[in-house]
């Protein structure tokens, strides 16, 4: 487990921590970032509102939201807010299992981390190249269950 990740959940969902723990090592070891303190929240569409609007201003729910705090790329103090409502939705509708999903959003939520933008058509190709690529390689790799609805 890595010290300094704390991955934090609600309890509509069951999640792996030790297997985030594991994933994020992963994706630390590829982009070559330090972890000075990161905060993983996996939370419900209806907590993840209120955030969206009270610092991004829009009033709808959102799969991910990411705050870096140490103003660099490479040295991480930051927190990651992952809606587990909408990547479950975002599984439905794009075919591809809840564990598929997380693991896209927690590659998607570091590449914000480390500076990558989605907001330009452009910037937006190359963050997806990015994406794809650590996807590829790390779901090849983990084959544990990330999350579950807790029944």
């Amino acid at each position: 487990m890595l010290r300094n990740l704390s991955v934090n959940t609600n309890k509509i969902f069951k999640v792996n921590k030790k297997e985030v723990h594991d994933l994020v090592k992963r994706i630390r070891d590829e982009l070559k970032f330090t972890i000075e303190f990161v905060e993983i929240n996996f939370i419900s569409s209806e907590e993840i509102i209120p955030i969206n609007k009270t610092y991004l201003n829009h009033n709808y729910s959102t799969d991910i939201i990411t705050f870096n705090y140490s103003g660099e790329n490479y040295t991480l103090d930051s927190e990651i807010f992952i809606s587990l409502d909408d990547a479950s939705e975002n599984a439905r509708k794009y075919k591809v299992s809840l564990d598929e999903e997380i693991l896209r959003l927690i590659i998607h939520g570091f590449l914000h981390l480390l500076g990558f933008d989605d907001k330009a058509k452009e910037d937006r190709r190359i963050m997806k190249r990015e994406e794809n690529k650590l996807f590829n390689k790390l779901n090849n790799i983990s084959n544990k269950i990330i999350a579950k609805y807790d029944s």
